[in-house]
């Protein structure tokens, strides 16, 4: 019964998360997490802040911004911060959409977006990707009159544009908000964080939880002109000016600090990802050109449910969605190499290689 429930939510499709198994140990490579623990400066600098825990956090985030702030040569004032991009990407959508006109995403992409859409009663253009997956940008911008949403890497194809076509795209919408969400960006893809000085409609969100290994402490942030961040401390500040607790603010700026350890998982990721991707083909697989933490395949003589379903009774998670052109589609995480070895030798019984 939905008796007390709103109008809102009464007829809500929600976004569902991977799974998170709790009934057996699995090897999880459904939810894009970072195989590696986080950088060994973030526990120290939890333990301190534990100390202050009696008191609310900052609400401007300050010690945290400044630490972004310096890693893209901006200052705090072209940066925010919240419990998590998913939040981030929900007070955008809220600062900056409108019913009136329809913002533009593709067909094919991080489906939070078509949930906030609904949820906040918006409206949507939603663009056919090519039948390769890849991003027709002249179809995106025809027609888009209320500001576009472009996940670079794309979630879950792991495709991506390079930044020179993602800035014409912003150069060629100056009455709209361009969201760039770069969750995924460090594995291979480039940022287009450090022009956010340079156009006043460039919106960039990123995320601690992937190439950072804190999905477990829910931050993200994002990074635009200043009175874009004012719009999102207005939606903020409406709803819960604590989002971002201190345990939150003192971990993520630690590991944000630690460039060099940053730098050598993410290139751990990307070893084991064109590694897996060239076994994965030499099982069979067609494999799509990825710039982020997983791949995105299909085999031609299987279905993608059956293979899911292998895996999963073999102890292995992976993503599918039961839609339309990606239903024998899984997304897999990248792993550790002993994760992915486990991987292929199943891959390798369910197809009899």
């Amino acid at each position: 019964m939905k008796e007390f429930w709103s109008g809102r939510i009464r007829d809500m499709v929600p976004y569902v998360p991977g799974e998170q198994p709790k009934d057996r140990k699995f090897i999880k490579l459904n939810t894009n997490e970072n195989p590696y623990p986080p950088s060994p400066q973030v526990e120290p600098a939890i333990r301190e802040a534990v100390e202050s825990l009696r008191l609310y956090p900052d609400p401007e985030c300050a010690a945290l911004r400044q630490v972004i702030a310096a890693r893209y040569g901006l200052t705090p004032a072209h940066v925010f911060c919240g419990n998590g991009s998913d939040e981030v990407l929900s007070f955008a959508f809220q600062a900056f959409f409108d019913k009136a006109k329809p913002v533009t995403f593709p067909d094919i992409t991080y489906t939070f977006y078509a949930v906030y859409v609904k949820y906040l009663d918006l409206t949507a253009r939603v663009v056919p990707l090519s039948e390769d997956f890849s991003l027709p940008v002249e179809a995106l911008l025809e027609g888009a009159v209320g500001g576009l949403v472009i996940a670079n890497p794309n979630a879950p194809t792991g495709q991506t544009l390079p930044a020179e076509t993602v800035l014409d795209i912003v150069r060629r919408c100056p009455g709209q908000v361009v969201l760039v969400d770069e969750a995924y960006v460090d594995f291979g893809a480039e940022s287009v964080a450090r022009w956010v000085g340079d156009y006043p409609n460039l919106l960039v969100v990123q995320t601690a939880s992937k190439s950072r290994s804190l999905a477990g402490l829910r931050v993200g942030w994002a990074l635009g002109d200043p009175d874009l961040i004012q719009g999102l401390q207005c939606v903020r500040d409406s709803i819960n000016s604590y989002t971002v607790d201190r345990l939150a603010v003192a971990g993520a700026a630690a590991a944000i600090a630690d460039e060099d350890y940053f730098a050598s998982t993410c290139q751990a990721i990307v070893r084991t990802r064109e590694e897996t991707a060239h076994r994965l083909r030499a099982l069979g697989f067609q494999v799509g050109d990825s710039r982020a933490n997983f791949l995105f395949v299909r085999h031609p003589d299987f279905p993608g449910k059956a293979l899911f379903d292998g895996l999963r009774e073999r102890g292995i998670l992976v993503r599918r969605w039961d839609l339309p052109r990606i239903g024998d589609h899984l997304r897999i995480s990248i792993g550790t190499e002993g994760e992915m070895d486990a991987l292929c030798r199943a891959l390798g019984e369910l197809t009899g290689r």
